[in-house]
């Protein structure tokens, strides 16, 4: 797949003439084309680019049929706290407004580089008094020299060297377009990545107190017990132990959850507060898998590829014109002015010019064709790193998918362990009432059950994220930048 930038040339029909009649513009193209055989001569051997990267067949872990990637995939959560917070983030993200900074900066570049390929005009104007004295005479005489000027100018692009500059920029600006559509997919994904495990931390932190809670009456009953003579002080020694350790886990959750909220109010855009929650973390809908569709799909489809792809077509522009420095450049000049002295009698003189200038490169202890070499070497390395793009971006997406399938495997594995464990603990606890087990046993029983609802809450939270990760790996919400 290659990006293809358009790459105007301008035909060139010099016309030029002075009061001494047209100058030889023919002659000054033919002495160019021939200085131009020695500078060819120069002209460093630049090596191809290495080949680009063969998309695999198909998808090692193909999810089967699906939904299309939405733009606003987001929604598909069905939570709008959420929804306000990717739209809030898209609006402030700090990453974002530097990302259109800087595609206003290439676009600026665009200009400034077009213009070059017009005519420049100048207006010049300069004013002298001076005071002689004569020799003879002894008078003095003051004289007033004024002569305003305009100067035009223009290159002819013989070589198409300010044709190429002009491309390289327009393949930068393309370049930091799509860039901005990558940081503006990476910011919702890391958005909604954010608020998926913040609302996991939510969870595990309502079971953690509502297990502190339940502790701290199994702790009240051991005191008892112990007070009346009915447990000995090691079962009040293993509730309190049981009881500070599940104390522990809160505040750990809550430097979590803070921790989460800092980190989601700087992709917000703003100072670090509080966030706001929307639907449960049990309530939030898992939506539809997207259809990952073929591999070779995803080079059209996610904007890190299609900004390579512009980044090469940069490189080879600018290789372009590195090339083209080595040969003859033609600049055309004239003037139209006037000169005004007060030692003059009558109306100003007036003044005009017309002519050509031909540069070539003779000798320059080979620094043009160093530029050449290094531009070839830029070159290069886009290419490289085109590669190593659509390599990351397979990756990518194989990684998403294998994520998916094994998170939902390991959650239902969790579940299935949380209600063995539970159904332990009901045993457990009855055998202790009974007399025919120690109380360690019952302890055992809920530190098991306590760390499988959590696991069961992380697992639950990790497969709503791989999800946001295949949206992410699949170039969700682009469709329409893609266009561009």
């Amino acid at each position: 797949m290659s990006l293809r930038l358009p790459m105007p040339r301008v035909a060139i029909t010099p016309m030029a003439s002075t009061r001494h009649g047209a100058l030889p513009i023919a002659s000054l193209r033919i002495a160019a084309l021939a200085l131009a055989v020695s500078a060819l001569a120069a002209c460093v051997t630049v090596a191809p680019p290495p080949s680009t990267v063969e998309p695999p067949p198909a998808w090692r872990d193909a999810p089967g049929a699906g939904i299309a990637v939405q733009r606003d995939w987001w929604r598909g959560y069905n939570d709008p706290v959420l929804s306000q917070l990717v739209d809030t983030a898209l609006a402030g993200n700090t990453d974002l407004r530097l990302a259109a900074a800087r595609v206003a900066e290439a676009r600026a570049l665009l200009d400034a580089q077009g213009a070059a390929q017009w005519p420049t005009l100048d207006l010049t104007a300069s004013a002298q008094r001076s005071r002689s004295v004569s020799a003879a005479t002894g008078r003095a005489n003051i004289s007033d020299v004024s002569q305003p000027q305009f100067q035009a100018a223009y290159e002819v692009d013989l070589w198409g060297r300010l044709d190429a500059l002009t491309d390289a920029a327009r393949a930068n600006l393309l370049a930091s377009q799509t860039g901005a559509d990558s940081v503006r997919l990476s910011v919702a994904a890391a958005v909604a990545s954010a608020y998926l495990g913040l609302r996991a931390s939510d969870a595990r932190l309502e079971v953690a107190q509502r297990t502190l809670v339940s502790r701290e009456g199994a702790l009240k009953v051991a005191q008892r017990r112990f007070d009346t003579g009915y447990s000995s002080r090691l079962e009040l020694a293993q509730a309190q132990a049981e009881y500070r350790a599940t104390a522990q886990v809160v505040p750990q959750l809550r430097l979590v959850i803070r921790r989460q909220e800092d980190a989601l109010s700087v992709l917000l855009g703003r100072a670090p507060e509080a966030v706001p929650r929307g639907r449960a973390l049990d309530e939030i809908a898992a939506p539809a898998l997207p259809a990952a569709g073929v591999p070779s799909q995803l080079l059209r489809r996610r904007p890190d590829i299609a900004q390579a792809e512009a980044q090469i077509a940069a490189a080879d522009s600018s290789l372009d014109a590195a090339r083209a420095q080595l040969l003859p450049s033609l600049r055309l000049t004239g003037s139209l002015g006037s000169l005004d002295s007060s030692l003059l009698r009558g109306d100003p003189i007036r003044l005009w010019s017309v002519g050509g200038s031909v540069l070539a490169p003779l000798f320059n202890h080979g620094r043009l064709r160093a530029q050449v070499q290094a531009g070839a070497a830029r070159r290069d390395q886009a290419v490289l790193g085109y590669q190593k793009t659509v390599l990351t971006a397979f990756a990518e997406v194989e990684d998403a998918l294998a994520a998916i399938a094994q998170l939902r495997e390991q959650r239902e594995q969790a579940q299935q362990q949380r209600q063995a464990l539970s159904e332990a603990l009901r045993i457990a606890h009855n055998r202790y009432n009974e007399g025919y087990a120690s109380y360690l046993e019952e302890l055992d029983a809920q530190r098991n059950l306590f760390n499988a609802e959590l696991t069961v809450l992380q697992l639950q939270g990790d497969a709503l994220t791989a999800e946001v990760n295949l949206y992410k790996a699949l170039g969700g919400g682009w469709e329409l930048a893609a266009e561009r």
